[in-house]
């Protein structure tokens, strides 16, 4: 049994962690598998910061989702035994409420006057719409990337929550690399004129702004070695060049180029910038008196696997690290797997055989 995509009203108003609070707010998410009859059994996926709530295929919408290969009957989340949901983020274009929705005060989309967005915010969403469909422990609870720290924020604000957790390639707080790379990334978006504070429509839309930040993105999504692996200094074809001064000439940029081409309309640019920011001032420190590993200690659950890939540049293993530590020290039971996959922070939606292997036999031993 699946549905796919569905809608979770939010309790109206619903406050959010830096002030103001939304109206009529919703989240979307997608379901899979079937909850028993102790409702026991539901595994809640937090994504990163573009993905939507299709993260498998299902009968009600057949594509692909992001999570395709890691998720379904006989896969890592085995859907046979597992009810699965995924929920897009709070502040995401994919189906939840955003700076793009209609401000029900005035008729018009919230654009910058939707409130200061928090990955706080992110986790009361999901958190409702776990309680909405009658589950009051998830047996596992799934963050990737700026998921993870969703799922961070999730554990501790709703205490006794959770059973197990895995924590892919996320981090308890954002370090400067990282804060610097997407701080560029908003900057190349509000510098497009087309940006124009936000104002902007499908004629006036700020194409270029996104573009870079975009490519900003995948360069430190993948590692250099992956880099050098594909595309060494491979020149394009003479046909394939730019004319003008300074036009691409090199394999990487027209790499690049194809990729931003194909993500800058599928995603609103100002719940990017919202997203992004949210992911920023993440820190898990706030929740320990300044401490990161203090915070980590007040989260209370039974089992964790904390997974991270030694080439992440934007999400380093040491953060892997410090979270598995934390939880352990916590009085979790914690698996801590570093990975070697080659294609850096971008390695759990490509490198599919390790991931499976580590949260399919964690899953398998709950």
């Amino acid at each position: 049994m699946s549905d796919a995509r569905q809608y979770f009203k939010l309790p109206s108003p619903f406050a959010m962690k830096r002030g103001g609070a939304l109206h009529g707010a919703h989240v979307a998410y997608e379901t899979w598998g079937t909850l028993n009859a102790a409702r026991d059994n539901a595994v809640l996926i937090l994504t990163g910061l573009s993905p939507s709530a299709h993260a498998a295929a299902n009968a009600q919408d057949p594509s692909p989702g992001w999570w395709e290969e890691m998720l379904g009957p006989g896969k890592a989340i085995d859907t046979r035994r597992w009810f699965v949901i995924c929920v897009n983020s709070l502040g995401s274009d994919k189906g939840s409420t955003c700076p793009a929705s209609t401000d029900p005060a005035t008729g018009e989309p919230y654009r910058l006057s939707f409130p200061d967005l928090s990955l706080e915010d992110v986790a009361n969403a999901a958190h409702g719409v776990v309680t909405h469909l009658g589950i009051d422990s998830l047996a596992c609870l799934i963050g990737c990337s700026m998921g993870g720290m969703s799922a961070l924020a999730y554990m501790l604000l709703h205490p006794g929550s959770v059973c197990a957790h895995i924590s892919v390639d996320t981090a308890p707080q954002a370090q400067p690399f990282a804060i610097a790379i997407r701080s560029l990334q908003r900057e190349a978006i509000r510098l497009d004129p087309h940006w124009n504070e936000g104002r902007y429509d499908a004629e006036h839309y700020p194409d270029i702004g996104m573009s870079i930040a975009r490519k900003l993105g995948v360069i430190t999504y993948r590692s250099a070695m992956e880099w050098n692996g594909r595309f060494a200094r491979i020149r394009l074809e003479a046909e394939q060049r730019e004319e003008q001064p300074f036009g691409f000439e090199f394999q990487v940029e027209s790499y690049l180029e194809g990729h931003a081409r194909r993500f800058v309309r599928t995603f609103d640019p100002n719940s990017y910038l919202y997203l992004s920011r949210a992911s920023d001032w993440f820190d898990i420190a706030e929740y320990g008196h300044g401490n990161v590993m203090e915070g980590l200690k007040r989260i209370r659950i039974e089992q964790a696997m904390v997974i991270g890939v030694s080439t992440d540049i934007l999400f380093p293993l040491e953060q892997q690290e410090q979270i598995a530590e934390g939880l352990e020290a916590a009085g979790a039971k914690v698996e801590f797997v570093a990975l070697d996959s080659p294609q850096g922070h971008d390695a759990f939606l490509v490198d599919i055989e390790n991931y499976s292997r580590a949260i399919g036999g964690f899953l398998a031993q709950l």
